[in-house]
């Protein structure tokens, strides 16, 4: 079973680093305006991935770490700022997929933002601690 609920949770942090990933490289290329069919221009896919890998993100570490058998009190309270975190980078998100045209500008503005760099630091810190426990 908890393969399953791993699998599941590494389906959504994924999305959000490989987002990140892609929009440094989207940063990096000077572009004025976003192309989806350019392979190295699809922004809105990767942000669109991240933003849905979102919604549900507490509810699959919880699963998981109820599939692990482990106390959730502790977890409980860090996914509450998790929580409040993955709202405040799915607004940014958001705003940036509403806008006509996306420029490399934009995407390193976005990668500068705190809303998105906390979120970043809190699926790092849940990856980590899912593998130790998990090693346990």
């Amino acid at each position: 079973m908890t393969e399953g609920t791993r699998a599941a949770l590494a389906e959504r942090t994924d999305a959000i680093e490989e987002a990140y990933e892609f929009m440094l490289a989207y940063a990096a290329r000077g572009r004025e305006s976003d192309d989806a069919s350019d392979p190295e221009g699809d922004i809105r896919g990767f942000l669109d991935r991240a933003k849905n890998a979102l919604d549900g993100l507490i509810e699959a570490v919880l699963a998981h770490v109820q599939a692990l058998g482990v106390d959730a009190r502790p977890w409980r309270d860090y996914l509450n700022v998790v929580e409040a975190d993955a709202e405040r980078a799915g607004a940014a998100l958001a705003l940036v997929l509403a806008q006509p045209t996306i420029a490399s500008s934009l995407v390193d503005n976005l990668n500068a933002s705190l809303h998105l760099r906390s979120l970043l630091t809190d699926v790092f810190l849940i990856d980590s601690l899912v593998d130790h426990t998990k090693q346990r």
